[in-house]
């Protein structure tokens, strides 16, 4: 049987991995935790590596051997995704790394000793170009409810990525609402990550808060136009889980033509843009 690699092993691979123009590298770490590499930037997206009983496995690398992170995006203030023990190490053991987050989570990274000089906060209709070559777009997202901070800055953000060529959309912790389907679904995605776990009265009685479900996410990319799609947020807690293969079967029964892949632990995938391959000049929108 195969076994995926972990530890040191694993960012080998990620340092070797030579992507060309029009093709993005993803690591799947669980949850919502990924590692996109595109040319030369490496992006960890909510890291979430710590060591946790409650996990269903555990991470695939320990945060203190983390030490290839140029941009570390942040969705939210929840545990699983803002991982107070790990980034400490991961901001020591990556100086140059910049950091964004929504603005409410600021604060709290600072906290961390993390250097304000290195944040920067997630705020839609702005822009960032944290490392060059990478363009950041935050999109505000509503696990379950759509909060606002005392600014009027949204808690909760999804991310789209204009990076060597590839447009890709982590939606972070979301349910659908009108404003997000017209925002991600005006511009050209190519790589979507969804979270498929959706909710329910007994998890919202255990304060689990909610994504949208399979369904939701399979009708989303399907109608949005998303060239490929990849599930998340299903496999790591057992108490908040869902059958990936309910999204594969409802694709394959009611969107036989959307593309789009199943990630193993820590696999990594090679995702081949044609929109790309057809416009020497990346289109950021």
């Amino acid at each position: 049987m195969y076994m995926p690699l972990t530890g040191k092993e694993l960012i080998e691979e990620v340092r070797a991995t030579e992507v060309p123009y029009g093709c993005l590298a993803v690591w799947f770490l669980g949850q919502a935790s990924v590692i996109i590499k595109g040319a030369e930037v490496t992006v960890y997206i909510d890291p979430y590596v710590s060591p946790d009983p409650d996990r269903t496995f555990p991470p695939p690398i320990p945060p203190a051997e983390i030490t290839n992170m140029d941009v570390c995006l942040i969705t939210h203030d929840h545990s699983d995704h803002l991982d107070e023990r790990a980034l400490p190490m991961l901001a020591e053991h990556n100086p140059a790394a910049r950091f964004m987050a929504p603005a409410v989570c600021l604060e709290r990274l600072q906290g961390l000793g993390i250097q304000k000089e290195r944040l920067t906060a997630a705020l839609p209709a702005h822009a960032a170009e944290p490392a060059p070559g990478l363009q950041v777009f935050p999109v505000a997202a509503a696990h379950e409810q759509l909060e606002r901070d005392e600014q009027g800055n949204p808690k909760y953000v999804g991310y789209i990525l204009q990076l060597n060529g590839v447009m890709v959309y982590h939606a972070g912790d979301t349910v659908l609402f009108p404003e997000l389907i017209e925002e991600v679904g005006s511009r050209k995605i190519d790589l979507a990550l969804l979270p498929i776990n959706g909710r329910d009265y007994y998890r919202g009685s255990r304060n689990i808060v909610g994504n949208m479900n399979y369904r939701e996410a399979a009708e989303f990319a399907a109608t949005s136009g998303f060239e490929t799609v990849i599930p998340l947020h299903y496999d790591l807690f057992a108490g908040n889980a869902e059958n990936p293969g309910y999204f594969v079967d409802h694709l394959y029964r009611h969107f036989p033509e959307q593309k789009f892949h199943m990630m193993a632990r820590a696999e990594r995938f090679v995702y081949v843009s044609a929109q790309a391959f057809k416009n020497s000049t990346p289109d950021s929108k």
